[in-house]
């Protein structure tokens, strides 16, 4: 499909000098290219994210009409936009207005940051896209317990012996993380579902895949599935995943059932 639509823009510009322009968005997935006086329209792959409606995607993408638009290469045409070229797909996929077929980098950290289209979708979405064997409503119910910000859970959470840190993005939760590490410290927990460096980091390749929104749950999946195995309830599963102490993780647990209710 990507090869297709590079085609479609290639077509439209030929070898000419007359320049590609974005004419008009018909959904994330359909954007009308004018080129040679004719315009036409040009598919981009994936599936639109429309949870805030068609108007808001089509207000956003306002400003991108008249933008230059040329062929790429593997991820498809090219824009430019903010002075920068960059690809189409690339860019409705970090600002949340487009899920690609392979969760990437960009689309994650626009779904676990609720950005654009995923502002207005359910608290669980980001945990049924991301996860993979664990109900979304558990995970997305202990992530509110461990790295809720502003009623919602936030990816670039650590916290550090007990306290904790939000950051505005990724570079700079990694860059904290990198400063404890040097430091020879291990006591901190990382990301949406903050996991324990001390006795998980062995679980991730670095750092930096640690704050991965997708990463990051399927650890935690992986450590309520033997939480589960070891204890046999799926309530001491959720409890323990803070701790094993009953005084420690009853009230845990009775906190992620008020979440749980929340949810739609």
């Amino acid at each position: 499909m990507i090869r297709a639509a590079v085609g479609i823009v290639m077509l439209l510009i030929g070898s000419t000098s007359h320049a590609a322009t974005i004419r008009a968005f018909v959904s994330p997935t359909a954007v009308i290219v004018h080129a040679e006086g004719k315009d036409r329209l040009h598919t981009v792959d994936g599936t639109p994210v429309l949870y805030c409606g068609l108007e808001a995607f089509l207000g956003w993408s306002a400003r991108l009409i008249g933008a230059l638009i040329e062929p790429g290469a593997e991820e498809g045409p090219v824009v430019h936009a903010d002075g920068k070229k960059v690809a189409l797909s690339g860019l409705l996929a970090g600002e949340g207005w487009l899920r690609p077929r392979s969760l990437n980098d960009q689309a994650q950290e626009a779904l676990a940051e609720r950005r654009g289209g995923w502002a207005c979708s359910p608290k669980t979405e980001p945990f049924a896209q991301m996860g993979q064997r664990i109900d979304p409503k558990v995970t997305a119910g202990i992530a509110m317990n461990e790295s809720g910000y502003r009623g919602r859970p936030w990816p670039w959470t650590l916290n550090v012996a007990g306290r904790g840190m939000y950051f505005s993005t990724r570079g700079e939760a990694h860059a904290t993380i990198q400063s404890l590490l040097a430091q020879g410290r291990s006591d901190f927990d990382v990301g949406l579902m903050q996991v324990n460096w001390r006795y998980h980091g062995h679980r991730f390749r670095s750092p930096w895949e640690a704050l991965s929104p997708a990463t990051n749950i399927r650890v935690a999946e992986d450590i309520l599935a033997e939480n589960f195995r070891r204890s046999g309830s799926a309530s001491k599963a959720v409890a323990w995943y803070h701790n094993a102490n009953p005084e420690r993780g009853m009230p845990y647990f009775h906190r992620f059932m008020k979440h749980v209710a929340q949810f739609q």
